[in-house]
């Protein structure tokens, strides 16, 4: 694989990269998760590096997101090209904003990682509560379900909204997309100036409010006028979805990656079909590609634009072999006949044709709820979404990755299901908030990206209090593309950098067969197997094990590291696991301890 185009970096990071190099000004303000891509943004401008265009963007950082949003407003009314970033909350603050801008007719990409709205509580975790909630505002919905197809759909969306005058949400999920991280393959800024078309770009500044060109806007209307102005917006969006469509192909051509604002994949004669949006498709993708291995008619549609909808183009791109759907969304709306994406699925079907619903064959359509608040999604609950479309009565506005006790909506699945192949090295570690586990395993999946012929992706589990709470990192690297967008299951190596934690944690609770578990121990190899608790020693010998400690608490104290056992235990990590020859994992974990630490 030739590496030179290939980074190993977060989803915020892959958009940051982009929307950095397509716009003049960005106006930000933090919240979780998508603050690290303002800060990208920041750091950036501090070292004075340039877009495309040469000039380097302003970032600048507001009191508050509705701040953010009035300045992206009146940047964008100026005619330069302006983002922002956000989620949640935050995203909310900018609606009246957005309303503004799309009814202006202002070509923009606003990035959001989508976190959960606060309802009964407040959740800083993924879902899409909160793009559901700018629907009505006019804004193009573009959602991305990987850290490839985030960095290659910013590119996308700013095209088609130059082209299109329609501003963009271009959306990911929030932790699962927005902090995992990932191998991709790198834009060329040859690609981005390919894409984006110069005369576009003279367009929205023509546009711009000046002095030299004077133009009334903000004005106030009336009832004989509002009306008829407010249908006048219609011919740009009957064309925004063929300017996604122009966009992709574009890309597709320069780069080799196709994508399709309504995706199938799966048998060609598939009877069963799951529908959603964002990280869950890579999960589906990855099932999909089992069960039919297994002969089984199914598959997945991947809903990538999401407004304005295209139903012709969603209806053509199922196959007509389909005679169960369900439509997974990711949100709640309480009180509704259904969520979102399902209701649009059955209109698009009801639409679909001229001739009359009674005499046609519709497939039987059901609804469901999965994932608020990033909660699990994985292979086995997508196996028994399509199980559930097996029955005579599927049952229909289901919820699936809990158990929902109260109205006895959730659908039951086998949480021993696993489709994970073997040519895939699976790892966990066990950390504690602060000690800096998460950062060295960053680092861990970065060399193994950057320096070896291999996928990588890492994932990090912790809970909103993060410094001081228990922090679980999940790593994968093997030879093919890692879909694999949820939490490892059966691990080949586990690491617990916390002695305690054997008695408050089942840390062997994934380990797979013949999985190695390396041990931060206070006691020697001598001594240590009595002073394990009794649980764990009977699942090292029942899955046989291979087991190794080291007192790395010791080794900080002997050379003067206080109480950071964190490279120490990724040192043990890459000796065990021999992805690269010693001297040289060495070398690079050097390297990147400089990197990470060295500010």
């Amino acid at each position: 694989m030739n590496t030179k185009n290939y980074a190993t970096l977060d989803g915020n990071e892959a958009v940051a990269r982009v929307a950095y190099k397509l716009n003049e000004v960005i106006a930000i303000y933090p919240i979780t998760p998508s603050s690290p891509m303002g800060e990208w943004a920041d750091a950036w401008m501090s070292e004075g590096r340039p877009n495309l265009w040469g000039t380097v963007p302003s970032v600048v950082e507001m009191q508050s997101e509705g701040g953010a949003a009035g300045a992206v407003h009146g940047s964008l009314q100026g005619g330069s090209l302006t983002t922002t970033f956000t989620a949640s909350q935050g995203l909310l603050l900018m609606i009246p904003n957005l309303y503004k801008i799309a009814g202006e007719l202002t070509a923009a990409v606003l990035h959001v990682a989508a976190r959960s709205v606060a309802a009964q509580a407040l959740s800083i975790f993924g879902d899409h509560s909160d793009v559901m909630a700018t629907r009505a505002t006019g804004c193009a919905l573009l959602c991305s379900a990987s850290i490839q197809e985030a960095h290659d759909l910013a590119l996308v969306a700013q095209a088609a909204s130059l082209k299109s005058r329609v501003p963009f949400i271009h959306f990911f999920d929030g932790f699962r997309t927005s902090h995992e991280v990932q191998k991709i393959e790198l834009l060329e800024e040859s690609v981005l100036r390919a894409i984006i078309d110069d005369r576009t770009v003279y367009d929205h500044r023509s546009r711009g409010l000046t002095p030299d060109r004077p133009a009334l806007r903000g004005t106030a209307q009336n009832p004989d006028v509002y009306f008829q102005a407010r249908e006048s917006v219609n011919p740009f969006y009957d064309v925004c979805a063929e300017e996604v469509q122009k966009a992709m192909d574009r890309f597709a051509q320069l780069t080799g990656r196709r994508y399709q604002p309504y995706e199938y994949h799966g048998a060609p004669d598939a009877e069963r079909v799951v529908i959603l949006m964002g990280s869950g498709c890579e999960t589906a993708h990855e099932t999909i590609d089992y069960l039919v291995a297994q002969g089984e008619k199914v598959g997945v549609l991947k809903v990538r634009m999401y407004r304005p909808w295209d139903g012709s183009k969603f209806i053509s791109a199922l196959p007509e072999t389909v005679k169960a759907i369900a439509v997974l969304d990711r949100t709640k709306e309480p009180g509704a006949s259904g969520e979102p994406l399902y209701l649009d699925v059955v209109t698009a079907f009801y639409e679909a044709t001229s001739t009359p619903l009674s005499e046609r064959s519709v497939p039987k359509i059901v609804a469901g709820r999965y994932g608020l608040s990033s909660k699990e999604f994985n292979p086995a609950m997508v196996k028994s979404v399509l199980d559930n479309l097996s029955q005579e009565s599927p049952k229909n506005h289901f919820t699936v990755g809990i158990n929902d006790d109260l109205t006895n909506t959730s659908l039951e699945y086998d949480p021993s299901f696993s489709i994970e192949p073997d040519s895939v090295v699976r790892a966990m570690f066990y950390g504690l908030g602060s000690d800096g586990t998460v950062g060295a395993n960053k680092n861990s999946i970065k060399i193994i990206g950057n320096d070896t012929d291999n996928y990588a992706q890492g994932y990090f589990v912790y809970d909103s209090k993060k410094s001081g709470a228990v922090t679980v990192s999940h790593l994968r690297f093997g030879p093919n593309q890692i879909r694999s967008t949820y939490l490892i299951t059966q691990a080949n190596f586990i690491g617990c950098h916390q002695w305690t934690f054997l008695e408050k944690l089942q840390v062997l609770g994934s380990a797979a067969p013949g999985a190695v578990f390396l041990l931060n121990s206070p006691y020697g190899p001598e001594e240590v197997w009595d002073k394990l608790p009794l649980e764990i020693q009977e699942v090292i010998v029942r899955q046989g094990l291979k087991f190794y400690v080291i007192n790395a608490n010791q080794v900080a104290r002997e050379t003067g590291m206080g109480n950071r056992i964190n490279t120490i235990m990724q040192t043990c990590f890459f000796a065990l696991a021999g992805i690269l020859p010693r001297d040289e994992a060495i070398a690079k974990i050097k390297k990147a301890i400089e990197k990470t630490y060295g500010k």
